[in-house]
């Protein structure tokens, strides 16, 4: 099964870095950031791993939790959290997945069904399916899915963006152009009725076209 944006993400229980977790319990109230790993001790996921450390307190400030996950035994993760930290200045302070038994990677579709076995015989080129991005709401639903291949580093400065776009829709029902950044101008959605932008934005807006409505970004 494929997910896409608009399913519910899968609930499951897992073993973490953290102790064990029932992941929608674990969301509660707040946004939530899983990426994916498809092997511990791989170059580009390392890297990944710090970086996303070292920016994890701006998702924090936005009420966005993190958490990672990769194929292998919980006893490798810590090891490899020890590389991280020694590598790339920053070890990681979200829990990580021990994904073992392959289960979430199956359930958020990573894996085939039927595959089983001992991770630690696989490769990571047998889990390079395993290299994905989920945004998911408060709602349980996934908001953003983004699949990366092993040698492309993920850009996690841009899963911020996008964090900060759907908050915007969410709260003030609104969209985001291409190339936003956080501040610039933003689209009246087409939710909207000109009625009702109206009584939200008084002064009025720039349209260009009738469904090409904008309008400075929305205070907090």
């Amino acid at each position: 099964m494929t997910l896409t944006i608009g399913d519910s993400a899968p609930d499951f229980t897992a073993e973490t870095t953290e102790g064990t977790i029932r992941f929608h319990d674990w969301i509660g109230d707040s946004w939530a950031v899983l990426f994916s790993h498809p092997r511990n001790f791989t170059p580009v996921c390392t890297t990944e791993l710090g970086y996303m450390a070292s920016i994890e307190p701006d998702f924090a400030k936005r009420g966005v939790k993190v958490i990672g996950l990769s194929v292998d035994p919980i006893e490798n993760h810590a090891k490899w959290a020890e590389d991280i930290a020694e590598t790339q200045g920053t070890a990681p302070n979200y829990p990580i997945i021990a994904d073992s038994d392959f289960a979430v990677a199956k359930a958020f579709g990573m894996l085939p069904a039927d595959t089983d076995g001992d991770p630690t015989q696989r490769t990571p080129a047998d889990n390079a399916t395993v290299r994905n991005v989920f945004v998911i709401g408060p709602d349980k639903k996934i908001k953003l899915v983004l699949i990366y291949p092993m040698t492309t580093g993920r850009n996690f400065d841009e899963v911020l963006r996008v964090v900060d776009s759907l908050r915007l829709t969410a709260k003030h029902q609104v969209a985001t152009p291409a190339q936003w950044k956080d501040g610039d101008d933003v689209i009246i959605a087409g939710s909207v009725s000109d009625d009702q932008a109206r009584e939200r934005y008084p002064d009025g807006w720039d349209a260009p076209r009738p469904y090409l409505r904008i309008v400075p970004q929305p205070k907090d």
